[in-house]
């Protein structure tokens, strides 16, 4: 059973409502995204499809920014110092992760790393929910160790990833299934090593979202398949594809 900590009472009921449903969707600008104008055009994007709230780099001026629509503000960075003037801000959660924009320049971060910044992040915001990415790069037995070892630490949500690790060869459905899988076989494992909510990120799609929900995740984080593209109605639409798929449907009476 997944147990929320008490510093969910502080996030919108309307979020809450979302992760508890296993439905929250959540749209990322980019950790080293500070351009205020994309910034801008993805929050807007994730506002007006549907989003539940959004992952923006860790900057109070873009915080500002963002929390005029109404959606809650997460920020993402990988030094508990960056997080002072964002909560100061009105960052209504933190996040230690969102590395592969990092992962281009050839910067990994050990468990030991992780776990320091986890460490010094909780003890600077205790109040605040604190979500930390699993690197990918470790092996699935060492991600679900590491995941235990955080929530031990008192972080509230943990996040997976692994979009960029794959490459995949076809396209279409097929390309789709295996750009997710890494990240989907993280959230499976995660989620039956710790009893805190699991995010699952990176490399997901409107195709694969269902799939992560069944793996054990209480929601999807979206990055490059919305802030890559150039086109402000293209972002809205497939954040809208994105809400439609975590969305249930109506059941249709069926004759018989």
């Amino acid at each position: 059973m997944t147990v929320f900590s008490c510093r969910f009472d502080r996030l919108p009921p309307a979020l809450v409502h979302r992760f508890a449903t296993r439905q929250a969707l959540k749209i990322i600008s980019g950790m080293q995204n500070f351009d205020p104008v994309s910034t801008a055009q993805v929050v807007q994007a994730a506002q007006l499809g549907g989003a539940d709230y959004v992952d923006i780099a860790c900057d109070p001026a873009l915080v500002s920014q963002a929390k005029t629509t109404g959606l809650p503000v997460c920020v993402s960075a990988v030094h508990a110092n960056a997080f002072t003037d964002c909560v100061r801000a009105g960052a209504d959660l933190l996040e230690i992760g969102n590395y592969d924009s990092l992962y281009a320049q050839g910067v990994q971060f050990s468990a030991g790393e992780i776990l320091d910044m986890a460490r010094q992040t909780r003890q600077q915001f205790p109040d605040l929910v604190l979500t930390v990415t699993v690197p990918h790069h470790l092996p699935l037995d060492r991600q679900a160790e590491l995941a235990e070892q955080l929530q031990n630490l008192g972080v509230d949500m943990l996040q997976t990833e692994g979009g960029r690790s794959t490459h995949p060869q076809q396209g279409g459905i097929l390309g789709l299934m295996a750009k997710a899988v890494p990240t989907l076989a993280a959230t499976y494992t995660i989620s039956r090593a710790v009893s805190i909510p699991v995010l699952c990120a990176s490399g997901l799609s409107a195709v694969t979202a269902p799939l992560a929900i069944a793996c054990g995740a209480v929601g999807i984080g979206v990055g490059s398949a919305v802030n890559q593209l150039q086109d402000e109605m293209a972002m809205i639409a497939t954040v809208r594809s994105l809400r439609e798929a975590l969305t249930p449907p109506v059941p249709h009476p069926v004759q018989v």
